[in-house]
């Protein structure tokens, strides 16, 4: 059977089971599509909410980003993971006692305004939609190698079968169909690790295989990718990072910015009691680590194996031939994440760092002595899980396995993404302000045609991301950081933040942080409108754009502890209702209003 049958076989029965799950649990009324009707156990929850966070950003980019460039982007684990204490402790059961369904919904009666929900509604919108390009994108790249087109093709399929079933079962066909998706990304990204971990290190354990002695070499695995690495001009695998301030203010965003993702917080909504919410979570951070603690270690030996791909014979030998590169490189070339230009018509691959930073400028005497005249081989860093297996030379229904759980993250997540966007526009926007009388079939309508919209809008967008998955998302999260996260901390533990803090604070967490990314990405992420080149130079106290969340956020606070104590206190009946979330005694069911 051929590769490509194979991954037909897993690719389609893995969507032929989504779909069913979709079509049995169709949404009948507005409760179902928003929060699956309340009563979703904690433990399957926790799953879905696995599902729904593990995007195509950890499945098949933060490896890849980790593998090119090592520590510095170990921020990425830290954040995300910190992110979830954050949101189980401070945020969860005290936006489930509420019991509202949506953040807008929330944030316009704490603050008694339909202005502040219109301006949460706006956050929100900017938020997820930011987080679905790179769902659509890292959906994109998997589509094309697998089914073997090109990544603009890829991405059309993607968005057609994320039509299909995120508009058709709403929450209650999401939730159920994360659960499966679950299963399959996460079998699919552990078997292959523990595959490669085995054949590298002879530990089937990747966490501990990372830590494990190279046996082709004889040393720890780190060591022998840092002389591989460093030999052909690269910095250290384990370096530190140049800037600890930016590193800690990236960490801080991803934290805060998970905290306040509104697609990840209306999962906590679809649990029956308070505790419940605080449970779901702990499910979520055990389901999470599995795929996390082995994140670095697939990132590690994805690097080695590619640099031993390009050097067979090590790196102070000649470079493989373009003619004899192993059928991998060839397929992937199909799909233009793999490119190869013969700068200096040797017929050789020349793989090597030829930029301007410190360790490029020491190598190059090196490189003009043998010749070279560039690095000749441009690897997308969005392939490197994918890849993985061929590159080790896995079974055929092992690189089928990953290519279903590869299109399960980036599907998962983008079904939650646009399900907060449609309630968002649904519910908040048309029943809370335009239309409070309209009817539950049409509201449920137009949840539908304004998630189709969304889809619409981000499969454009992704076409052209602002950069990779995991990259993108990070500015998602920025986003949500400097904008969503200081309304929700504040509307729950500050009763002196009344309506107009509350609307200047996120208004100007949400400009700031958009200003300063679309200076380096693109206005409105639209290709070669940015002001400046996205590098350090250029960053004002050397904060990359990916790291403005955490000021915007504390603009945020700022600008609304400012306004809120310039002007008038909140209402008494505000100020108990705080009150009484801040103290979970049980919570009533989610209002269907």
């Amino acid at each position: 059977m051929s590769q490509f049958a194979i991954n037909i076989m897993f690719v389609g029965g893995s969507f032929l089971i989504y779909i069913l799950i979709a079509v049995w649990a169709k949404a009948g009324s507005t409760k179902d599509f928003y929060v699956a009707g309340g009563g979703v156990h904690p433990i399957t929850n926790g799953m879905a909410i696995g599902a729904d966070w593990m995007s195509a950003a950890s499945f098949i980019s933060m490896a890849g980003i980790i593998a090119a460039s090592g520590y510095a982007s170990s921020a990425y684990l830290m954040g995300w993971t910190g992110g979830y204490v954050l949101l189980a402790m401070l945020l969860a059961p005290y936006l489930r006692k509420f019991g509202k369904f949506t953040v807008p919904e929330f944030i316009g009666d704490r603050f008694y305004s339909k202005q502040a929900r219109l301006v949460a509604v706006i956050c929100l919108i900017v938020a997820s939609l930011t987080y679905v390009i790179g769902q659509m994108a890292g959906a994109g790249v998997a589509f094309s190698r697998f089914l073997e087109v090109d990544s603009t093709t890829g991405l059309m399929i993607a968005a057609v079968v994320i039509f299909i079933y995120s508009v058709l079962g709403g929450m209650k066909g999401i939730t159920y169909t994360q659960v499966a998706q679950y299963i399959v990304l996460i079998i699919a990204y552990t078997i292959p690790a523990v595959f490669i971990s085995f054949q590298l290190t002879g530990n089937p354990v990747p966490a501990l295989g990372l830590f494990s002695t190279h046996i082709d070499s004889g040393m720890p695995i780190l060591d022998k990718l840092n002389q591989v690495i460093t030999d052909v001009g690269f910095s250290e695998y384990s370096a530190d990072v140049d800037s600890h301030l930016n590193m800690v203010l990236f960490t801080l965003t991803l934290m805060i910015g998970t905290a306040g993702l509104p697609h990840v917080i209306i999962r906590f909504f679809t649990v029956p009691k308070v505790a419940d919410a605080r449970w779901s979570a702990g499910w979520a951070l055990v389901f999470i680590a599995l795929l996390y603690l082995t994140a670095p270690a697939v990132a590690s030996m994805a690097r080695l194996n590619l640099m031993t791909t390009v050097y067979p014979d090590g790196t102070a030998a000649e470079p493989i031939r373009y003619e004899d590169r192993p059928q991998w490189v060839k397929e992937w070339e199909v799909t233009g994440l793999i490119k190869y230009v013969d700068k200096n018509e040797d017929g050789r691959i020349q793989m090597y760092n030829d930029g301007s930073d410190p360790a490029a400028q020491a190598f190059k005497p090196q490189a003009e002595a043998r010749g070279w005249e560039g690095n000749e081989l441009d690897v997308n860093r969005d392939i490197i899980v994918l890849a993985n297996p061929e590159i080790a030379n896995l079974p055929g229904w092992v690189i089928g396995l990953i290519a279903a759980g590869g299109l399960a993250a980036a599907l998962s997540t983008a079904a939650g993404l646009l399900l907060a966007i449609s309630s968002a526009v649904s519910h908040d926007l048309i029943k809370g302000s335009i239309n409070p009388g309209i009817t539950d079939k049409g509201e449920l309508l137009a949840a539908r045609i304004s998630m189709a919209v969304a889809i619409v809008v981000a499969t454009y967008l992704g076409a052209n991301p602002p950069g990779f998955a995991a990259q993108v998302v990070a500015l998602a999260f920025g986003i949500a950081a400097a904008s969503l996260f200081p309304a929700l901390m504040m509307g729950i533990f500050s009763k002196r933040i009344n309506n107009t803090g509350a609307i200047a604070g996120m208004l100007s967490g949400l400009v700031f942080t958009l200003s300063y990314i679309f200076v380096y990405k693109g206005w409105f992420f639209i290709p070669g409108t940015a002001n400046l080149a996205d590098v350090p130079a250029n960053w004002v106290f050397g904060i990359s754009p990916l790291s403005i969340g955490a000021i915007g956020a504390l603009v945020n606070f700022a600008v609304a502890f400012a306004v809120a104590n310039a002007t008038e206190e909140p209402p008494v009946e505000i100020q108990e209702l705080v009150e009484s979330v801040r103290y979970p005694r049980g919570a009533g069911q989610a209002q269907d209003h």
